[in-house]
């Protein structure tokens, strides 16, 4: 069904001062006839969301902290605006359930983004989910919500919108088609540095990805392979999959951005450039697709394809998610929270990079998931603070034997 409305779509970017929201924004510059932004929110960065708000005019923005939601109510005002400014953390739930919403991009990093990312799913939008640990953190509660709401979930992730581009439309014959996935991995800066060196590593080294352009946090997940841990996670729910049918490849190049291998034992593979514009533009457009902005593959030019196993010495916190899977429901949760405060952690320079994985396990393995933790968003987020409280106290106990 073609997607070209007598009116614009109109669009809430939540996170859109982060990488993912601000390739949203250019991806919705270039097609002003499809979309317009009807709403931006960001964490902190009160210029950067100003200097979005001038040049998109959504209705409203939000930031979760009053103080700086005035700063930006007065930048706003200033600047003749008639953006309105929201605050507080219920105001992206608003946003993201807004009637005149048609899109909302789910990019807000963390454990922030689940309610809001489950009041647009209960709102039927179609709903571009770049915020992984929303569906990590929520699981099952989360995809009852995008069924229950008819909302149309797109994934975001390269990873799993290249799976998404192999599959039919058809979700229902997925399950009849899939043999198992392959999500491939770069390997990060780290992929062939010797892992006893791994205690010295600087967030500024960990955060130098070879391909990729994104925040801090992202990209030391990368480095860890923490972040195809999630997408493990995620790839489980989205596809409806058991999680020894989901395999991980080091690919470095990041060129082969993920692989279905069908019952048949054929391979689809989607091939591009490393742009996240790429799976933006055709979550925004499916089934359709629009220019994205993204450089053209240039097969002759590219370098030749390799793929590697995943070196389990550097890279263990990969392995913890298969373990979170077959644990007791709500344990994903667990490994999810603990690493957001590891990895705050290691880039305040109080853990080193070789102990997060080791906060992370300690943690998965600590923190048993109680009765009720996983049937609504606030169970969820108590399980989240317990998490959050056991992680601190390991970080803590590390710190203290420095």
């Amino acid at each position: 069904m073609s997607l070209t409305l007598h009116r614009p779509q109109q669009v809430c970017v939540l996170g859109s001062t982060g990488s993912i929201g601000t390739n949203t924004l250019d991806v919705i510059a270039r097609h002003p006839d499809r979309y317009r932004v009807f709403a931006l929110s960001a964490m902190s960065r009160v210029d950067e969301l100003l200097a979005q708000c001038l040049a998109h005019a959504p209705r409203f923005a939000v930031l979760p902290d009053a103080g700086l939601a005035a700063q930006l109510r007065a930048g706003l005002r200033e600047a003749g605006s008639r953006t309105e400014v929201l605050d507080g953390m219920a105001a992206l739930s608003e946003i993201a359930a807004h009637p005149e919403v048609d899109a909302v991009m789910a990019a807000i990093v963390g454990a922030a983004g689940l309610s809001p990312a489950i009041a647009a799913a209960r709102a039927g939008k179609r709903l571009l989910l770049a915020n992984k640990e929303a569906i990590v953190l929520g699981g099952a509660l989360f995809m009852r919500a995008v069924e229950e709401g008819g909302a149309t979930l797109l994934p975001v992730d390269s990873e799993h919108s290249a799976i998404f581009q192999c599959l039919p439309e058809d979700r229902s014959t997925w399950h009849q088609r899939i043999d198992h996935l392959v999500l491939t991995a770069s390997g990060g800066p780290f992929r062939q540095r010797d892992p006893s060196t791994l205690a010295d590593v600087t967030p500024e080294q960990a955060c130098a990805h070879p391909n990729w352009v994104m925040g801090r946090k992202i990209s030391v997940d990368s480095a860890t392979m923490m972040n195809k841990a999630l997408e493990v996670i995620e790839a489980r729910w989205l596809f409806n999959l058991r999680p020894e049918q989901i395999k991980v490849l080091i690919h470095p190049q990041s060129i082969v951005h993920s692989m279905v291998v069908c019952r048949d034992h054929s391979v689809l593979a989607q091939l591009g450039t490393p742009d996240m514009r790429v799976p933006i533009a055709y979550a925004l457009s499916f089934p359709e697709r629009i220019e994205s902005g993204a450089g053209m593959l240039d097969l002759l030019a590219a370098p030749n394809l390799a793929f590697e196993e995943a070196d389990k010495r550097r890279f263990p916190g990969l392995h913890l998610s298969w373990q979170a899977l077959r644990a007791a429901e709500g344990s994903t949760a667990v490994l999810n929270a603990a690493n957001e405060e590891a990895v705050a952690a290691f880039l305040d320079h109080r853990l080193r990079f070789d102990q997060i994985c080791q906060v992370n396990r300690e943690a998965l393995e600590s923190v048993a998931p109680q009765s009720g933790d996983v049937d609504s968003v606030a169970g969820l987020l108590a399980l989240d603070a317990r998490a959050r409280r056991h992680a601190q106290a390991l970080i803590a106990a590390f710190a203290a034997t420095v």
